[in-house]
């Protein structure tokens, strides 16, 4: 509040204090959202929307959505990309697509105001998951009203009913 504000700045050791509204965006937040240093308007809370690469799938690259992908293909599929003159380079050819290798996902934190997740750290290639889930904690069906979109039979099985 103001009046904590003027408490605060009337302590001998404080040498400034400034007012932030929290109502307010946080600047800092898109240029920590993934990819990271790249101005959007997104923010941890309103974030994309934001195409997820699968296998096989062809991506029309621009210099726009390069930052979005290069991780994927220079990282995790091995190629080397430049960028020369305005014009997108991979493994010393100039592209204007590519297509993936690998099927990549988006990962969410249970505690979304306090997760670190896909929004921070974007794509998780599928060779990166090692882990596979157990079980169904609830499951809802998005296309009825939320309470009758309880899909009962699904609560507390088997993730993997084939798996023994």
């Amino acid at each position: 509040t103001k009046s904590a504000m003027k408490e605060i700045k009337a302590q001998p050791y404080v040498k400034k204090v400034r007012f932030l509204d929290v109502e307010e965006s946080n600047p800092m937040d898109s240029l920590l959202t993934y990819p990271i240093g790249v101005k959007k308007s997104w923010t941890h809370n309103d974030y994309g929307p934001l195409w997820i690469p699968k296998k096989g799938a062809t991506l029309n690259l621009t210099l726009q959505k390069l930052p979005y992908y290069i991780r994927c293909i220079k990282n995790y599929e091995g190629n080397e990309v430049d960028v020369k003159g305005g014009k997108i380079y991979i493994n010393g050819k100039e592209t204007k697509t590519y297509t993936f290798k690998m099927d990549y996902y988006w990962m969410m934190g249970d505690n979304r105001d306090n997760s670190s997740d896909s929004r921070y750290w974007g794509f998780v290639p599928e060779d990166h998951i090692i882990g596979t889930p157990m079980f169904v904690i609830i499951s809802f069906d998005p296309d009825k009203p939320l309470l009758q979109s309880i899909r009962w039979d699904r609560i507390f099985k088997s993730a993997n009913p084939d798996k023994k």
